[in-house]
């Protein structure tokens, strides 16, 4: 691997103070816990690396998650050598189904309480194997785990807050405003008739942003206002996004002569979205509103018209949205939080790859009896939890056993060599600081690197092993080496031969679940479904981008079944804000046409027939018809352009089945 020597020798401002706040921490906590005379202080040591983030609020929010996560598992440690501590075999396979779940758990939450369900997980490992052998003495190493850990946990977190605190909340704002602009961009993609490719990097980026918001809360009032203002921004640009999809299919639904007509309206809209002036976008909503009444132009014209109206609106909601980000300042209105995909089989999957390479490794070490088998057991825990959730797997497990690779040589020059000449803890911080203090430079550059930093320095700390009472034996050293590889190797074999190699399923199970929200998307409170639907299909648009080129060719059009299904979704939010307030017979065929809607995917996207809209469609429009007021008018553009998106959606999934 090519390594970018200018991420240690010439470091930015931010990695660098990100470095020397880690080793600090980290000098510490270590210094505490031999103060304390706990009995492995390495582990205080170690907890403030897997802590660590270069934003504080990242810190305090990992902590307070790591620290439930260490007490339940801790709690679940006890529990499984009281019930099994006579019998080894049935608390390996207990602690593999507990490390199962724990890994589907994480798989199927995000955030915090993934990160709490990992914790819970190899905690376990690291205080039920090595008591397996002494269970008298669980309740005692649970407490010293607990406690080294928790120390860790909260030296991180004060360092990180009080020593050049690098804020969340603070960096949001620029995040926020970078994705508006590439929003906008895409957004006069759309109107121009361009393809929606810049759509897809938009979602990546709104989830990504969103991810940050959870941070934030932990960083006062300023923080959780902000939180608060960022889900309203998302809500007011997946609106945007949406309007402008809809626009964009209405400009398809016109004939050439139609076109004509309103393209002189089309092209200033694309100027006022270049420009972002709100006065002028003002003036021109004014004009649009007056020339979408005149009698010249015809249903579809007009219809296109006052969506251009309803696009323009849209995004000066969502431009005070923006600045309500960076001010921190937004109401009681805000709405919920984005929702996001959930495949219990994935998560049932990724969890089997777990306990399999735990109960492999428990294997191995009942076979031999090698006493450090255990700590292959413990960091095949470790792996596991951390990462068997991820798609890229076996790269983060390579990643690691070049981390452990590097640890090894950097450890035994310290341990035998610098560490015996040198007395006091002094020597010790600088013995160890130095190759660690590169590490943590080496953990704020990108991912690929960053991996392999972290790996090394966590492992460079348990070789070194630095305590109150001696220094370690080469030959321990080399025994932990060799279970540190075996452990990680076995582990990336199971996640290599465990994977999801084909992904025909996980697409297929993508848009069943994607035709099931389109279902209950009939029903759902109007002002919670833009950031539901939106959040859920921005995930599943991600996950089918990552995954359609695994495809046969032929079944490469499926991502075009998802992309539809993001547009029929659309159509159907705005229909039904068009007739939120209908009343009478108005409302009584609204209900009626969604409920046949509805009714229509029951049987999932496989039954769907393009003439099903057909009568409902007709009956609706019959009532909106007697009414000239303008949601009226709207509304018979709405279910119009609903029916056009049905039956091509129809049409893609009869191509897309034929093809499979």
């Amino acid at each position: 691997m090519h390594i970018p020597w200018k991420v240690f020798l010439a470091p930015s401002p931010l990695a660098l103070t990100f470095a020397i706040k880690t080793l600090f921490a980290a000098g510490l906590a270590l210094w505490l816990a031999f103060r304390f005379d706990l009995e492995q202080p390495t582990w205080a040591m170690m907890t403030v690396f897997i802590v660590s983030q270069p934003l504080s609020g990242m810190v305090v929010a990992k902590g307070l998650f790591r620290l439930m996560g260490t007490v339940l598992g801790t709690v679940m440690s006890v529990v499984l050598i009281a019930l099994f501590a006579q019998a080894p075999w049935a608390f390996l396979l207990a602690l593999a189904l507990w490390l199962g779940f724990c890994t589907a758990a994480s798989t199927l939450l995000r955030n915090h309480v993934s990160y709490g369900f990992v914790l819970a997980g190899y905690t376990v490992a690291i205080i039920g194997l090595p008591a397996i052998a002494q269970p008298l003495t669980i309740f005692d190493q649970a407490v010293a785990r607990c406690t080294e850990i928790c120390l860790g946990i909260i030296v991180a977190s004060l360092v990180s807050s009080l020593f050049w605190p690098q804020r969340v909340e603070r960096s949001l704002a620029q995040q926020a405003a970078g994705v508006w602009q590439a929003g906008l961009q895409a957004v006069r993609a759309e109107v121009a008739g361009a393809e929606a490719s810049g759509l897809l990097g938009v979602f990546g980026q709104i989830v990504a942003v969103d991810a940050q918001r959870d941070h934030t809360w932990f960083e006062g009032y300023r923080g959780r206002q902000r939180a608060r203002a960022l889900r309203l921004f998302c809500r007011d640009l997946l609106s945007v996004l949406r309007t402008a999809r809809g626009l964009a299919r209405q400009w398809n639904a016109l004939t050439p002569g139609e076109r004509e007509a309103v393209q002189p309206w089309r092209e200033e809209v694309l100027n006022c979205l270049e420009q972002m002036d709100e006065a002028t976008i003002e003036a021109l909503l004014e004009r649009l509103r007056q020339a979408a009444g005149e009698s010249a132009l015809d249903n579809d014209q007009c219809y296109f018209l006052a969506r251009l109206g309803i696009l323009l609106r849209k995004v000066l909601t969502a431009a005070q949205s923006v600045r309500a980000v960076s001010l921190g300042v937004v109401d009681d209105s805000a709405p919920s939080a984005l929702s996001w995909h959930r495949d219990l089989q994935t998560s049932i999957w990724y969890g089997l790859r777990s306990a399999i390479a735990l109960l492999g490794l428990g294997v191995f070490w009942l076979s031999t009896a090698w006493p450090a088998a255990t700590g292959a057991m413990l960091l095949g825990a470790v792996l596991c939890s951390l990462f068997a959730n991820r798609d890229n797997a076996v790269q983060i497990g390579l990643g690691f056993l070049r981390g452990i690779g590097y640890a090894v040589v950097s450890a035994i020059i310290v341990s035998q060599v610098v560490l015996p000449q040198w007395t006091g803890f002094p020597m010790l911080a600088m013995a160890m600081g130095i190759p660690l203090f590169f590490a943590a430079l080496g953990m704020a550059a990108p991912p690929g690197i960053a991996g392999t930093a972290t790996a090394f320095a966590l492992h460079f700390i348990v070789l070194v092993s630095p305590s109150n009472h001696s220094h370690v034996e080469m030959t321990t050293l080399l025994n932990q080496a060799q279970a540190l590889l075996i452990g990680v190797g076995f582990a990336v074999v199971v996640f290599r031969l465990i994977t999801l190699r084909h992904p025909r399923r996980l697409i297929g199970r993508i848009l069943a679940a994607t035709t099931y929200d389109l279902q209950r998307l009939t029903n759902r409170p109007l002002a919670i479904s833009e950031t539901w639907f939106g959040g859920r299909m921005a995930d599943r648009l991600l996950q089918l981008a990552r995954n359609i080129n695994l495809m046969p060719l032929e079944e490469r059009k499926r991502w075009h079944d998802g992309l539809l299904a993001l547009d029929l979704g659309n159509e159907l939010l705005h229909l039904r804000a068009c007739l939120e307030g209908a009343t009478g017979m108005r409302a009584l065929e609204r209900d009626r046409f969604l409920r046949e809607f509805s009714e229509a995917l029951s049987n999932g996207m496989t039954s769907v027939r393009a003439d099903q809209l057909d009568r409902p469609a007709e009956r609706l429009q019959a009532v909106l018809a007697s009414s000239s007021d303008e949601p009226a008018r709207l509304a018979q553009g709405a279910v119009r352009q609903l029916q056009r998106t049905w039956q091509l959606w129809c049409q893609t999934l009869e191509e897309s089945h034929g093809a499979a």
